[in-house]
């Protein structure tokens, strides 16, 4: 896949204070108690820390399943969490009142996995693209909207042309731009992508994500990436996360995460796919076996331990913290990341 990896010229620089905060986050779905006694929640996601400044692009990564769609839903405000709090541009959106949140919801917006599910089959282009000035007014006049509509159909990638179309005149890959455009409008400081390329072909795959690059470096949005694609991470992401069972297992930079991998559960992703596997081989980089554990029933301890060829006693009784290891440059959830991996039972 040919996509224009980031410089360092081109990051824009980090700020001190995030524009995305997420401290402890709680979030999943709820199913019926035992003998159908009441309801009990499930965590899919469990006490989630993550952060997002402006200008940034941070990629969430891991297997179908680990709960990145979840936190997806609980940034934006689709899913209402259990716990914990997500900050957006220092509110706290889980307990601000509607007036608020409406003041700060055009900042932040999302580009779904599937723009046919996700945009309205019924509705034209330029209608899709249009709809969120009317709920937010003071953004655009109604007078403007079709100039305007005009100007984001051009910054994506689209003549004028597609104003008056429906959906199923377009191609996956315009879907996906009318999307960005319909996110665009709202002149959002953070767009959430939920695999908002894995349903495309790679070349398309590649324009899209050349695309968010381009709007990035113009417009200075930031990224919440969530995807399953390490080829398409490595070339976009500024920082990368590693999710396991609703947690973040680890942490750093693009170039840390994939240059020195600390976890075994990333090493073996890495292992799992060559074209990104740049690093010598070692002994723990084994294909990933066995599915991951429900999410209503989670494995004590360390949450990977019961797919982890490092796994001993202490992984069985005690929550490893993530933090920076010995031999190690960038935070790991395991109690033999980094030196200690080499002497790990």
């Amino acid at each position: 896949m040919s996509t224009a990896q980031k410089t360092p010229q081109q990051r824009p620089r980090q700020t001190d204070e995030p524009l995305l905060h997420i401290r402890g986050l709680h979030a999943g779905y709820t199913v019926p108690g035992r003998a159908g006694l009441g309801r009990r929640r499930v965590d899919a996601v469990a006490g989630l820390d993550l952060t997002v400044h402006a200008g940034r692009t941070v990629c969430i990564v891991g297997e179908s399943g680990c709960g990145k769609s979840t936190l997806a839903r609980s940034v934006v405000g689709l899913l209402e969490p259990f716990a914990g709090s997500v900050s957006f541009a220092g509110l706290d959106l889980a307990t601000a009142g509607r007036r608020e949140r409406r003041r700060v919801a055009h900042d932040l917006q999302m580009v779904f996995q599937d723009p046919y599910t996700s945009l309205n089959p019924r509705m034209r282009v330029a209608d899709i693209v249009a709809e969120g000035w009317h709920i937010h007014r003071d953004l655009v006049p109604p007078a403007d909207h079709a100039v305007e509509v005009t100007r984001l159909l051009d910054q994506v990638g689209l003549d004028a042309s597609y104003a008056s179309r429906r959906l199923h005149e377009l191609s996956g890959g315009q879907c996906q731009r009318v999307s960005i455009a319909r996110a665009l409008a709202l002149r959002p400081k953070l767009i959430v992508c939920d695999e908002a390329v894995s349903a495309l072909d790679v070349s398309v795959r590649a324009q899209i994500l050349n695309l968010l690059a381009d709007l990035q470096g113009e417009l200075g949005i930031a990224y919440l990436f969530i995807s399953h694609d390490l080829d398409v991470v490595r070339h976009i992401a500024d920082e990368v996360a590693v999710m396991y069972l609703g947690t973040i297992v680890e942490r750093g930079t693009a170039a840390e995460v994939f240059g020195s991998p600390q976890h075994p559960y990333t090493r073996a992703l890495l292992a799992s796919a060559p074209s990104v596997h740049d690093r010598p081989g070692t002994a723990t980089d084994v294909p990933l076996t066995g599915e991951v554990p429900s999410p209503s029933s989670p494995p004590t301890g360390c949450r990977f331990r019961t797919r982890c060829p490092l796994a001993a006693d202490v992984c069985t009784t005690e929550v490893p913290e993530l933090r920076v290891r010995p031999g190690g440059n960038h935070p790991a959830a395991c109690h033999f990341a980094g030196e200690e991996a080499a002497t790990a039972p």
